[in-house]
């Protein structure tokens, strides 16, 4: 039994139990496997994932897979930099259908022509190569790929990290933009056989209940274990059947926020109807788990017995019920303050027990779009709870982002944007921005409740170098519209009452999918020029891995996680995305303002080196590490950031080479928050180094570290390798640990990153 647990001692009970041993399903049902149970690997490949893994694997390795996706996917944030790497590696045309989709950078506000210039390089890039291209405010990219691209038992990649679309019966993974390059040159995406872990739900949603419910007590009850970490949730079980799809797939968008690889759920009627209704019936498959089909572990979930919840700022796993947040709101905002003093830059202060006013929490803004908060249904019943009330002509506002035009125009035929409307909801256009910071940014020490999918430090858009903070809750739709019900007067959907409107009639209007969405695929132009606007730049000449390294530590972070919004801002920095060099210059800048200028002096000692000009400063670290100064001939100098546990969050892959354009080296860790985050570094060149939990790392800002035979040691596959850390205190001798690079992996950190290794490939 998972218990979260209030300031005040009591024990909040929410219906989530795991268990960390092995599962057989047998007749319908999941039974504990007995102790000593070996399972053969024909069990393993009798649940859903595992079939579809088989279907896509071209591995010959036991445990290895090498696959091999149907499609692919990316928006305006991600696609420049992935079109503009599989060209510098010898692309020709799309192997597969690639959706380039515009959600992120749609604004056009920002950077003057930047924007703009972006979408008119994709839909160029999609006419020249043979891809897809979804112009801006049509659809959010999740919801496309929904309507139009998911396949029962097929498998997509998506440069965006919540690509999912278990609920449709596909296995769809978010990854770093140099993962689709891969795909895009007919190579592999490369992992070992993943556990799969059996979600079993049962039980039925009460009144008030909605699927982000749902899905932050799933968060709140595995993150901080790890519990499912780079695993494959499959759900099933009696409850997905009294799930309409918008529950199941506002649920299944989240399960990114487990840390899990992917996710996949059982199919029945109700998906057999979604995709008849969006004008695929051919497209639907029925996957259930055969009978002895093997897990490596379970989660049960009753959802009869989940409550209205809020994820607390700052993580999607910081559950909370809304009861239990307005019982011991001033103790729990107070530890939310004191938290926020330790984490934001420059003595930023968040006051959130200035919301507490006479006994109520008072919300300053609600926000419900995107992948998450933006569909149909949330929608229809958010209108239900408004219908014939006022949001108030005070401070509290309500925004509402529709998933698609095919949702907004259900929405308009059904009088849920009317009744919304009326209420005092303002309704925009199909965009990610809320969920990233680039659109209805809190004033500072606003308290924000979304339902979005995200509430990390500032990625709602504030700015701790200007003195800038604000809250942002995570809460279903439902709960939204009962705090603007009551006009920001925070409200539990379960406290209101109403009717839950009637399911419409399945329906889809994809007439503008069909007069604007330009469909390429299969016909490439070899011919059309690509359009490149003054802002779209090459990635800059990344050198190859020296025989030995001397590492700069720029940037010491001992936070328990860092995301990779820490790592690369998102929100203002979007306009930036296709220049490597200016978005750069925004590297940690919300969490270490000073990395850039530490980064860039590394490099320019390295710029003078490999000129063959040592400075001063070199030859007095190789002279304190007592090395002729002969060894700088072999010995590259780069920068180097440590933290705790990087990477938590997006897939893009800019976290990774703004770092690397800026002349950084290597990451070190204890562990890294997700695959797909090391995957970035190591397609950048960054050398992944771990520690382990062996105590403290000692390094701090400015100190350096020496790695004789680095080149060697990458070569030979070397998991072990000794460094020797340079202060002010002296020095001492470390290991640093390279575990489990496979020999693609290895030389491309080799190269110096994937551009160069598909480079050199070519050549041969």
């Amino acid at each position: 039994m998972i218990y979260f647990l209030a300031k005040n001692g009591t024990r909040v009970k929410i219906m989530i139990t795991c268990h960390n041993n092995g599962y057989l399903f047998r007749n319908g049902a999941p039974e504990r496997a007995a102790a000593g149970f070996v399972p053969e690997a024909s069990d393993r490949e009798k649940t859903i994932s595992a079939r579809i893994l088989k279907a896509h694997d071209t591995s010959k390795e036991p445990g290895q897979l090498r696959l091999k996706f149907d499609s692919l996917i990316s928006h305006d944030i991600t696609y420049v930099g992935i079109i503009q790497t599989a060209k510098a590696s010898g692309l020709k045309s799309f192997p597969v259908p690639y959706v380039l989709t515009n959600c992120h950078n749609s604004l056009c506000a920002v950077g003057g022509t930047i924007n703009e210039d972006d979408h008119a390089f994709g839909l160029s890039a999609a006419k020249k190569y043979g891809g897809i291209y979804v112009p801006a405010n049509a659809a959010v990219i999740h919801q496309y790929a929904r309507e139009k691209l998911a396949v029962c038992g097929k498998m997509i990649l998506g440069s965006d990290s919540h690509t999912r679309y278990g609920a449709l019966g596909t296995l769809g993974i978010g990854e770093g933009g140099p993962e689709l390059v891969k795909q895009l040159l007919s190579n592999t995406y490369d992992l070992k056989r993943p556990d799969v872990v059996l979600v079993w739900l049962t039980g039925e949603p009460r009144h008030g209940v909605g699927p982000h419910d749902a899905a932050i007590a799933l968060c709140g009850a595995v993150y901080d274990s790890g519990f499912v970490k780079n695993k494959i949730l499959e759900f099933a079980g009696p409850g997905v059947g009294k799930l309409p799809m918008d529950f199941r797939i506002g649920i299944d968008v989240m399960t990114t926020e487990t840390t899990c690889l992917s996710s996949v759920w059982e199919t029945d009627t109700a998906v057999e109807t979604y995709l008849a209704a969006h004008g695929r019936p051919g497209e639907y498959q029925a996957l259930a788990p055969l009978d002895g089909a093997y897990y490596d572990a379970m989660i049960t979930l009753d959802l009869s017995q989940i409550e209205p919840m809020a994820a607390l700022p700052f993580h999607p796993a910081k559950a909370c019920t809304i009861k239990e947040l307005q019982r011991n709101a001033g103790d729990i905002f107070r530890q939310i303050e004191l938290d926020a003093e330790k984490s934001l830059p420059g003595g930023v202060r968040l006051r959130l027990t200035d919301k507490l006013v006479n006994g109520k929490i008072l919300v300053d803004q609600g926000i419900i779009a995107g992948c998450a908060g933006g569909l149909y249904d949330n929608l229809a019943e958010a209108a239900a709870i408004l219908a014939g009330c006022s949001v108030g002509d005070d401070y509290f506002s309500l925004s509402v982002y529709p998933a698609s035009i095919p949702v907004n125009m259900a929405l308009i035929k059904n009088g849920v944007q009317t009744c919304l409307m009326t209420s005092g909801a303002l309704f925009k256009s199909s965009f990610c921005g809320p969920c990233f910071g680039a659109g209805d940014v809190p004033a500072s020490n606003a308290l924000s409740i979304r339902h979005t999918t995200r509430n990390f430090p500032n990625r709602e858009g504030s700015r701790p170098s200007d003195g800038q903070s604000a809250g942002v809750m995570l809460m279903d739709a439902r709960s939204i519209a009962a705090t603007a019900r009551n006009q920001g007067a925070l409200t539990s959907a379960a406290d209101i009452d109403y009717t839950r409107p009637a399911a419409p009639e399945p329906g889809f209007d994809g007439r503008v999918y069909e007069k604007r969405v330009y469909s390429g695929f299969g016909r490439p132009r070899p011919d059309e020029a690509l359009r490149m606007g003054p802002g779209i730049a090459e990635w800059p000449e990344i050198p190859a891995l020296a025989e030995n390294t001397l590492l700069r530590l720029a940037s010491v972070i001992r936070d328990p996680v860092t995301t990779t919004d820490e790592l690369i801002p998102s929100g203002e920095t979007s306009a930036y995305r296709s220049n490597p060099l200016k978005l750069a210059s925004f590297t940690l800048s919300r969490r270490d303002p000073g990395y850039v200028g530490r980064a860039q002096a590394a490099a320019a000692l390295e710029a003078d080196r490999a000129a063959g000009d040592y400075p001063d400063a070199l030859l007095t670290v190789i002279k304190r590490l007592g090395l002729p100064a002969e060894t700088l001939e072999k010995t590259s100098v780069a920068s180097a950031v440590y933290a705790n546990k990087p990477g938590d969050g997006s897939a893009r892959e800019q976290a990774a080479s703004c770092q690397r354009v800026l002349g950084g080296g290597a990451n070190i860790c204890r562990e890294f928050a997700t695959k797909r985050y090391r995957s970035n570094c190591i397609n950048w060149g960054i050398l992944p180094f771990t520690t382990g939990e062996t105590g403290r790392f000692e390094g701090e800002v400015g100190d350096w570290l020496y790695i004789p035979g680095i080149r060697a040691a990458v070569e030979s596959g070397a998991e072990e390798i000794r460094a020797t850390l340079l202060s002010e205190r002296g020095t001492s001798d470390l290991t640093l640990r390279l575990r489990n690079l496979t020999g693609e992996e290895r030389e491309i950190l080799l190269r110096g990153c994937l551009i160069n290794y598909y480079a050199t490939h070519i050549e041969k």
